[in-house]
């Protein structure tokens, strides 16, 4: 699956050199990242996103219980193109909500998470977030990918 991954993330960046701009790749990528950030393995992903779609209301995927929305963010690495806005989350169905900050080359540069009630409290009334906003969840380590056998 990293492999898979890695090929997903070559194909963008072929597709970006060739064209100038990167495939939208951001979420789904996010979503698997975060998946791997809370400790899921590969294959309990892919059993658990069988049959969703990725415009369903909410959260992204659910793990042990608890259900997370994720959001990503991605510098395309031209001049001016660092993040100074987030995705802020349009609902609180969901318990624990996961932000990725991507280097260019898709490579994790920091991650952070949120508990539903403590991100209403800080960003309910908040229009516009940046990521020093999100900076303040609790920061989140990058695990290997972790693997119960091949899929």
């Amino acid at each position: 699956m990293n492999d898979l991954r890695q090929q997903l993330i070559s194909t963008a960046l072929e597709w970006e050199r060739a064209f100038g701009n990167a495939p939208l790749i951001t979420s789904a990528l996010s979503e698997y990242d975060a998946a791997m950030l809370v400790g899921m393995t590969r294959e309990e992903y892919s059993t658990s996103m069988q049959g969703t779609s990725s415009v369903k209301k909410g959260y992204d995927f659910k793990y042990s219980g608890a259900r997370y929305q994720v959001k990503g963010n991605r510098p395309s690495g031209k001049p001016g193109s660092f993040v100074t806005l987030v995705p802020k989350a349009r609902n609180y169905e969901w318990d624990f909500l996961i932000w990725i900050l991507y280097n260019p080359r898709y490579e994790i540069q920091e991650a952070w998470l949120w508990e539903v009630s403590a991100y209403k409290a800080a960003f309910d009334s908040i229009k516009r977030l940046s990521p020093a906003h999100y900076r303040n969840g609790k920061p989140l380590k990058m695990i290997k990918e972790r693997s119960s056998g091949s899929i």
